[in-house]
């Protein structure tokens, strides 16, 4: 773990330049193997000066953010509503799929593919009356939609398990089938965080609307998790598979704020490590981990009770679309597992590219050796569920029609390139 505090005044980090001490100590849970920017480190280091701070923390899978690092943990005597971002309740649960080994040999990547597509439009009576109310939530046309970004559904099998007791507790054996849902509150996080920036920017919450933000944010936490049963339910129904909604393996929340003790527990990206499993989704064309909570209280507090949320981003979204861009849709759409990525927006495939990811196997080694968690069993893909549509609204629509047009301007002068080499080959061999 790489420290800042008034006795070690500086924090090294892979390609980052020294950044000088202050007040408020901050951490980095990482290994030499770790990927961490400068950038990342540094706007940790400003959000830790946010006057009220007491403590941050970067997980091995930091990586800059709007506004505040993701993949971090911050203690504070206030509410600051932006660090908790604008996807309130986001998070990942996961269901073990009751399949019999025929069904399990039979359950193709191409089968799932086929079954999932259209995930993203919720059918007439797929969803029983009254399904967010089991979890004190409210519904609205969004429940059970999983949303553009980084988040998807996935099914995946138990490539290895490393801790065979607490696998067998949670009913895992190598070969397993899993479903791990990773999606948040569908725009009411970003409403109620609209709300706070419109009057108070990115400062922290009056102390008179403490109460009224708080109820907003756990109002987006239940419909976040209610929308994550949601996803599994529609999906497992298209399977042909039976699920406990109420009842999943794991279901933890990224984005939230929290009461503690010291004062107020920020998680932007961080999941809590607070006992039991916990779901470390890599990128769609590398294996993800289910690890168990340390029940070392100290090594717990180094975290801030919190471990990485997953692999984390190497490069941001438009570097991801520079570096990966001009791979074709099929090329994106298949990984190394022999898996399959049902997704048409070759925009959000690029962006979402496993490259554009860290080691998920670096970040869990990071979390071992912080003796953080340990590990309990590793799932590899079979077939990866993301939006259809890359995405909703006009921006996305406008920036989408932007790129292809790009696209297609670069395609047309590398046909012209190749035609101008093609004439000056023939002419060449004309005068030969």
């Amino acid at each position: 773990m790489i420290e800042n505090d008034a006795a070690n005044p500086t924090v090294p980090a892979t390609g980052a330049a020294e950044v000088s001490a202050r007040r408020t100590p901050i951490s980095v849970i990482a290994t030499d193997r770790t990927w961490i920017e400068g950038d990342a480190v540094a706007q940790l280091r400003r959000v830790a000066d946010l006057p009220g701070m007491l403590r941050a923390v970067g997980q091995p899978d930091l990586h800059p953010g709007p506004g505040a690092p993701i993949g971090a943990t911050f203690l504070s005597e206030v509410v600051y509503p932006h660090l908790v971002g604008g996807d309130i309740g986001c998070g990942v649960a996961v269901w073990a799929l009751p399949l019999s080994d025929r069904a399990r040999r039979d359950l193709r990547p191409d089968r799932i593919g086929r079954v999932l597509s259209g995930l993203d439009r919720v059918r007439p009576g797929e969803l029983a009356d009254g399904f967010a109310t089991r979890f004190g939530a409210d519904a609205d046309n969004t429940l059970g939609t999983i949303g553009g970004g980084n988040h998807f559904l996935e099914i995946g099998a138990v490539d290895k398990v490393f801790d065979e007791e607490a696998a067998s507790e949670a009913g895992l054996k190598a070969g397993a089938v899993v479903m791990m849902v990773h999606t948040g509150s569908r725009g009411r996080g970003r409403d109620v965080l609209l709300a706070h920036t419109a009057v108070h920017g990115a400062g922290p919450c009056p102390d008179h609307l403490v109460d009224t933000y708080l109820d907003a944010h756990d109002r987006a936490m239940r419909f976040a998790t209610a929308n994550r049963a949601a996803v599994a339910a529609r999906a497992a129904a298209r399977l042909g598979v039976e699920i406990d909604v109420m009842g999943p393996l794991v279901d933890l929340t990224h984005n939230s704020v929290t009461s503690v003790a010291d004062g107020w527990l920020h998680r932007k990206g961080a999941a809590p490590n607070s006992g039991g499993l916990i779901a470390l989704p890599g990128s769609r064309g590398a294996r993800s981990h289910l690890v168990a909570s340390t029940t070392d209280e100290k090594a717990r507090a180094t975290g801030l009770w919190s471990v990485a949320h997953g692999a984390g981003r190497k490069y941001s979204r438009s570097d991801a679309r520079t570096r990966f861009g001009d791979r074709t849709r099929n090329d994106l759409r298949a990984t190394r597992y022999g898996s399959t990525v049902i997704c048409t927006d070759p925009t959000l495939l690029a962006e979402e590219a496993p490259g554009a990811y860290k080691d998920i196997e670096d970040v869990v080694g990071a979390l071992v050796a912080a003796r953080l968690v340990t590990p309990v069993a590793a799932t590899i893909p079979l077939a990866t569920f993301k939006t259809e549509r890359g995405g909703a609204g006009p921006e996305a629509r406008d920036r989408r029609a932007r790129e292809r047009a790009a696209a297609r301007d670069r395609s047309n002068r590398a046909v012209a390139k190749r035609g101008a080499d093609g004439g000056r080959r023939s002419r060449d061999r004309g005068r030969r």
